[in-house]
């Protein structure tokens, strides 16, 4: 038995579910784990998120309840032990979007409507106190594609001149900072939960590294999904759903959702270089094609016109270049 293990066990023994063995769950992009407890017909969750790698339990905890707080399907905290990293959480079930729209497609508008009516009703409250997303910190994320990507494709970075071209872009039409961003807001951490009412719908699961930051933020990490495809009808209804709910300027919004847009598509082109090099990751490798479609699509804005020409200086993802990624798999040191 690992020390995890042996933790996790005399954690569950000070709760209702002792003696019950876990089943592990699918993982994400950090160091935490899942394992799903079932009695009866009953089950729970259990969160193992390691401090001594770096996983801290508090945010999701803090987070958690402002969304409950919000009226929005967070789940329920029902033990918790913060100094080792554990969480007995409600369990909101297996029917992640992704999956339902894969097994039922005339359901997908409706998803992604009630995906939206979450951040309506979200934005209409007040964050708690949060480190802000401000366009500084953007666009220091959004040179993770140089830093990582561009690097590992061709040996050398240099993302200078882009920085010093996006930052006032950034300024211009994301600094609003006004509401709290879940950041990885996309249809493989939503849950449906088609049996409670309005944007109770929706599960959320994935809100840990929440900031305040631009409205606009969470439907571009919804609609400009990294692992799958959303059209473009359904894109600009949802748009135009969210700016009707909400009475948003639609050419400003759509300007700083396609600004938002670059950024959070570079950052996860560095980000998706570095789990491969670093974290010995390379499926994340083949997201990165449909990554750079949504870069494309972005840099068409006029609003970008500034930094599109710098942007496609960035080697493309071809085949060859995939590789290059992958060949360095878990070779890049842990800074």
């Amino acid at each position: 038995m690992t020390d995890r293990a042996a933790l996790a066990k005399v954690f569950l023994n000070g709760t209702d579910w002792a003696g019950i063995e876990p089943v592990s769950l699918a993982g994400d992009a950090s160091n935490r784990r899942y394992d799903r407890l079932t009695r009866g017909g009953e089950s729970v969750v259990l969160m193992d998120a390691p401090p001594e790698k770096g996983e801290d339990v508090r945010p999701f905890v803090r987070i958690a309840k402002f969304l409950a707080d919000c009226d929005l399907s967070a789940p329920r905290i029902l033990a918790q032990d913060l100094q080792h990293g554990f969480l007995l959480l409600e369990d909101l079930g297996d029917d992640l979007f992704a999956r339902v729209a894969r097994a039922q497609p005339s359901l997908e508008h409706e998803l992604y409507t009630a995906a939206t009516d979450v951040l309506v009703q979200l934005h209409r409250h007040k964050p708690p106190e949060l480190e802000p997303y401000s366009p500084e910190f953007m666009t220091e994320m959004a040179a993770l594609a140089w830093e990582w990507y561009q690097r590992g494709i061709m040996g050398q970075a240099n993302p200078d001149a882009f920085s010093q071209a996006f930052l006032p872009l950034l300024q211009a039409h994301a600094s609003d900072q006004s509401v709290l961003i879940q950041r990885d807001y996309h249809a493989e951490n939503l849950l449906w939960l088609p049996e409670r009412l309005g944007a109770a719908r929706v599960g959320l699961l994935d809100f840990q590294d929440a900031r305040t930051g631009h409205p606009a933020y969470d439907l571009v990490s919804l609609l400009k999904d990294a692992r799958r495809d959303v059209s473009p009808h359904l894109e600009q209804q949802i748009i135009a759903y969210y700016v009707e709910k909400t009475g948003s300027n639609q050419a400003e919004f759509e300007a700083s959702y396609q600004v938002l847009g670059v950024q959070r598509n570079l950052r996860i082109l560095g980000v998706f270089a570095r789990l491969s090099m670093m974290y010995n990751k390379p499926s994340y490798v083949d997201l990165i094609p449909r990554v750079w479609g949504h870069l494309q699509d972005g840099l068409r804005h006029p609003a970008l016109a500034s930094v599109a020409p710098l942007v496609q200086k960035l080697p493309a993802p071809t085949p060859e270049n995939l590789q290059k990624l992958k060949d360095q798999a878990g070779c890049a040191p842990r800074l």
